[in-house]
């Protein structure tokens, strides 16, 4: 089964590229800047070449083009356009449209040379937090509305994890400074939802303490080993879809029964922790809203 989504509805477009779908079809109707394809039933449907162009157009849009002008220029001379002003050191905000484009064409040289730009003028931490941390969120919601593949979202995924990798790299080489604790990272059995966790070890590491990082799918039994080896730990977990909504409090259970006493602590964050049950928790766990509640806690 092909998972490359290449036609698009004009919801697709409308989550894209932010323009609503009735001013798209006022752009088309009066300014003929896109030419849909129809159905038997007469439903718009749009190619990757028109969904590329709709996002060149919003791009120069939000930087004061009139549609009326974009609309005169020869079509060859758009992307042009667009390559100037995502050169130009002013264009930061324009950075998540150039990694949607550089996803939707599973485009590296677009995400490497946006990246590059956004580099010369930004810490690596500015950039996760402005352009990173903004962009997977709405990719999280174009998946959900599937608007894009889960090929779309492993590709700009795994750039990013490049990134972080790359940069946690580099912290992992400077001695810790903070020594009164150890932090362990891990994601529950089945949990393959790893970029938070990636970017909360690069973060602790930031602030000068040791982290053991596990990654994914790590039973219960292997982190209590990791009691024998450290006096002070806390284990950090990040939960996005593990364990199923009907395991959760037993988790929780479990993971206290297996790992908590006075030299321990739980700390948890991720989108299932809002279903834990406030009664199987203690002062040794800490639930976080957030990776920035997290980050503000260490």
């Amino acid at each position: 089964m092909n998972n490359i989504k290449n036609v698009f509805s004009i919801k697709d477009l409308e989550n894209l590229s932010g323009i609503k779908a009735h001013t798209i079809r006022i752009w088309e109707k009066r300014y003929n800047v896109l030419q849909p394809m129809r159905t038997d039933t007469n439903i718009r449907l749009y190619d990757l070449a028109s969904l590329q162009k709709l996002l060149n157009i919003t791009l120069l849009h939000d930087y004061g083009y009139k549609i009326s002008k974009i609309s005169a220029y020869p079509e060859a001379e758009i992307p042009q356009m667009v390559r100037e002003i995502v050169s130009s050191k002013s264009a930061k905000n324009h950075a998540i449209t150039a990694f949607k484009m550089a996803m939707m064409n599973f485009d590296q040289e677009l995400f490497l040379n946006t990246y590059n730009w956004l580099s010369e003028e930004k810490s690596f931490k500015e950039i996760f937090h402005q352009v990173f941390i903004p962009l997977l969120e709405e990719l999280g919601l174009l998946w959900q509305t599937d608007t894009i593949t889960p090929a779309h979202e492993h590709f700009i995924s795994c750039l990013v994890q490049q990134k972080l990798l790359v940069n946690t790299e580099k912290l992992q080489l400077v001695r810790p400074t903070q020594l009164d604790k150890v932090f362990v990272l891990s994601l529950p059995m089945n949990e393959i939802h790893e970029l938070g966790l990636m970017y909360l070890n690069y973060e602790i590491l930031y602030r000068g303490y040791k982290t053991i990082y596990l990654g994914e799918s790590m039973p219960i039994d292997n982190l209590k080993d990791l009691k024998k080896h450290f006096n002070s730990i806390v284990f950090v977990s990040y939960l996005t879809v593990q364990p199923e909504l009907s395991a959760i409090n037993d988790y929780i259970v479990e993971m206290t029964n297996q790992l908590v006493d006075e030299s321990t602590e739980l700390w948890y964050t991720g989108r299932l922790t809002q279903f834990i049950d406030k009664k199987y928790l203690s002062d040794r766990i800490v639930v976080f809203n957030s990776i920035a509640e997290l980050i503000e806690k260490i």
